[in-house]
């Protein structure tokens, strides 16, 4: 653990009135994440330094607010903390240059639901059971879902958008996905050419009420906690606006791998239409949200080469979304015949 991560994270407690026994290292990608445990009372919490940069202040509150309305509506979600003089966030420093939010949320108990399915000592049968997590997630986002598209945010709230632009622009807001330095010249250009193809279909679709509105944009089995049998999401870090089948994408793309995956995927839209309706025509995009994903995920690799994954996994990656690009492409001029 960097030194300074834990001054910082002590300088943070400090300013929220919580004096931690024990800080506890659990994290680090987009935030730097801590389990706090506060002496006397024993109360748990979840510290996160958030990563500069990829936030503003408002844009933090803005997820607090839509947390907020989501726990209103029975929805299981972090509980935020707030400071003494009534801040949910608090400036910390790292180092000389480097200035941090830092927020305090009530510790949730349970097990993520992605490690439970993985832990040492499980077998592939273990591996082949998330049909039962992964349909009660489908009505889990179809209640999430419902609650954003009826939700009016107030005037103040600003977060990104997972539009055309904000997946597909020229700036998308995980990075320039075609720009990766491992790609090939053959490959910067079939990625181009599927961002375009994608492109035109996403501006023909528009953005209709029925299916766009605030997302959580990373709800998958590893950002769901399971307690008694019930379900909480955590790690709303990416949510913004966009389309539910981007949602529902996210979650299945994160799944594929799973013995069960047919079995599971059809659990998962049996509860989720138990909840709120969605029609095949909005459904057949859901492949195409999945493509895009895909290519999400190499722009944010690109992005955090620090982050480091098992060798050969990157390129096993980029080989299944270039092959989803090529299927892609072929069906379009399918299409247009």
């Amino acid at each position: 653990m960097d030194k300074r991560w834990l001054s910082a994270a002590h300088h943070a407690l400090d300013a929220f009135g919580v004096a931690a026994a024990h800080l506890e290292l659990v994290g680090v990608s987009e935030n730097i994440t801590f389990r706090a445990v506060e002496s006397g009372s024993r109360q748990a919490y979840v510290l996160r330094l958030h990563r500069p940069g990829y936030h503003t202040a408002e844009e933090l509150d803005s997820e607090r607010v839509w947390l907020a309305a989501l726990r209103d509506s029975g929805i299981a979600v972090p509980t935020p903390v707030n400071t003494p003089d009534g801040r949910f966030f608090v400036p910390v420093e790292i180092g000389p240059s480097e200035i941090r939010q830092a927020g305090l949320n009530l510790w949730a108990d349970g097990e993520i639901v992605g490690i439970l399915l993985t832990q040492p000592g499980g077998t592939s049968e273990s591996l082949s059971k998330i049909a039962e997590p992964f349909g009660q997630l489908g009505g889990l986002m179809a209640a999430m879902h419902n609650q954003a598209a009826s939700w009016i945010p107030p005037p103040s709230f600003r977060r990104h958008r997972l539009d055309v632009d904000g997946l597909l622009g020229d700036a998308p807001f995980w990075g320039p996905f075609w720009e990766h330095p491992k790609l090939t010249a053959d490959e910067r250009s079939l990625l181009l050419q599927t961002r375009d193809a994608c492109r035109v279909a996403l501006d023909r679709y528009g953005e209709p009420e029925r299916t766009f509105s605030m997302i959580h944009a990373d709800l998958h089995l590893a950002n769901l906690l399971v307690n008694d049998g019930q379900l909480a999401v955590i790690d709303f870090d990416d949510a913004g606006f966009g389309w539910h089948q981007y949602d529902i994408a996210v979650a299945m793309y994160h799944s594929r791998a799973a013995p069960d995956f047919d079995e599971a995927a059809s659990a998962f839209l049996r509860s989720y239409r138990a909840v709120r309706p969605i029609s095949d025509d909005d459904l057949g995009l859901v492949p195409m949200f999945e493509l895009i994903r895909g290519m999400a995920i190499i722009g944010w690799k690109a992005q955090r080469p620090e982050v480091e994954w098992p060798d050969g996994q990157f390129e096993l990656l980029l080989s299944g979304v270039l092959g989803g690009c090529r299927r892609f492409l072929e069906g379009c001029r399918v299409g247009d015949h």
